[in-house]
């Protein structure tokens, strides 16, 4: 399967695709998404779109999860971000694709298992399981990437909960985890 990972916004919406075959993550694309702040707002959202729709024909997603905007201190902020979640909402709908959405906090929980986990911590965690050579930049999407794994994480503890076929024995040795004490020790020595 593929998942499209969206971190929305205006001025730059993070994405990243990665394929999950075999209990293996692959990943087939990330960036952004860029628009000038000068630019009149519907011409940004239909940037968005174009380049959205351009990622989903030829990358063939069969989902995409999206960050949901949960608290924004400046209100002109939400709102503009709002309608570029619609507009990719809307792109995914036209492209059938299933459609999830997660918080930060879930984000944080499916990467981490914790829900406090600082953003360099997530950024670790998303290279170590995607095994890439360095963190993926820019920030916004290795957001995406995160929301990515995160859905891909939420769609096999489904499968795991509903089928028989699958014994406990398996569902804990699922590649990709690592133990609380592993995790532990991959950020031990990094404090400043």
């Amino acid at each position: 399967m593929v998942i499209l990972g969206i971190d929305p916004g205006t001025a730059i919406v993070g994405f990243g695709i990665v394929e999950y075959i075999n209990k293996t993550f692959t990943v087939l694309d990330y960036g952004c998404i860029y628009t000038e702040k000068d630019m009149e707002m519907p011409k940004r959202l239909n940037i968005i779109y174009e380049e959205l729709n351009n990622l989903i024909k030829k990358y063939k997603p069969e989902y995409i999860a999206i960050e949901d905007i949960f608290y924004f201190k400046n209100n002109k902020t939400v709102i503009s971000v709002s309608q570029a979640r619609g507009v990719i909402l809307l792109c995914a709908e036209q492209n059938n694709l299933k459609i999830s959405a997660y918080t930060p906090l879930q984000v944080k929980m499916g990467i981490t298992g914790y829900g406090r986990s600082e953003k360099k911590q997530i950024q670790k965690m998303v290279q170590r399981i995607l095994k890439l050579k360095e963190i993926p930049k820019p920030d916004d999407a290795a957001d995406a990437l995160a929301i990515a794994v995160t859905h891909i994480n939420e769609l096999n503890s489904k499968l795991s909960m509903y089928s028989n076929n699958i014994s406990v024995k398996k569902i804990k040795n699922i590649p990709n985890k690592i133990t609380a004490s592993e995790f532990k020790n991959l950020f031990a020595g990094e404090k400043k």
